[in-house]
């Protein structure tokens, strides 16, 4: 069977989610891990745009949105109906929103209009929002793993690990559970691996103990 193939960066947000979903699809991949200051030539041929996650599927066809991978990778095989759950406005508010102020918290020496602790302040009265809903149920669409909660993980880790001893102590207690169970999961494991496989079986997320 031909391969598909990833151009990835390990840390990037964007990129893990894209790996993540297709881990757990169990689709036949490659995954060409990319530095930032020698970008692969074959990956600028298939997008110019010169940023990851860049899917380059076994028919040719380019897919250069990471949200955009996800979903056809669940609709190549999606076994515990992660596209089921209400989750769209979710993500959209994370990649418009949050994205742009976990960027000014970590990065608080380039936006030098106001101190890192407000940049911090406004993340945290974002993810009140999912704390709010944590608080009703495991996961951020309801009762399962959804599309969401993989979508919006990487980023949330990112912004814990700016001070993470900090983010521990945060009134965010039920997103600190969530996260902390995602970050021990086999399914986030995977995809971290500095040799991931080149072919992933698909992989599950456990549910929460009661």
């Amino acid at each position: 069977m031909s391969r598909h193939v990833l151009y990835s960066f390990r840390r990037c947000p964007y990129a893990m989610r894209a790996r993540m979903a297709l881990g757990y699809s169990g689709v036949p991949l490659s995954i060409v891990e990319v530095s930032l200051k020698a970008k692969p030539a074959e990956m600028l041929a298939a997008s110019p745009k010169g940023t990851v996650p860049v899917l380059v599927c076994a028919d040719g066809r380019v897919i250069e949105q990471s949200l955009e991978i996800m979903q056809w990778a669940l609709a190549q095989h999606d076994p515990d109906h992660w596209l089921q759950a209400d989750h769209m406005g979710l993500i959209e508010a994370n990649d418009s929103v949050f994205k742009v102020l976990l960027d000014r918290y970590k990065y608080a020496i380039r936006y030098p209009e106001q101190p890192m602790e407000h940049y911090r302040a406004r993340g945290v009265e974002y993810l009140q929002g999912l704390e709010q809903r944590l608080e009703r149920h495991p996961f951020l669409a309801g009762e399962a793993l959804s599309l969401a909660d993989v979508a919006l993980a990487p980023f949330v880790r990112q912004f814990a690990h700016v001070d993470r001893e900090w983010f521990a102590q945060a009134p965010l207690p039920h997103l600190n559970a969530w996260l902390e169970r995602f970050l021990a999961s086999e399914l986030f494991a995977s995809v971290m691996a500095k040799s991931p496989s080149p072919q992933p079986s698909p992989i599950r997320l456990k549910q929460p103990g009661p």
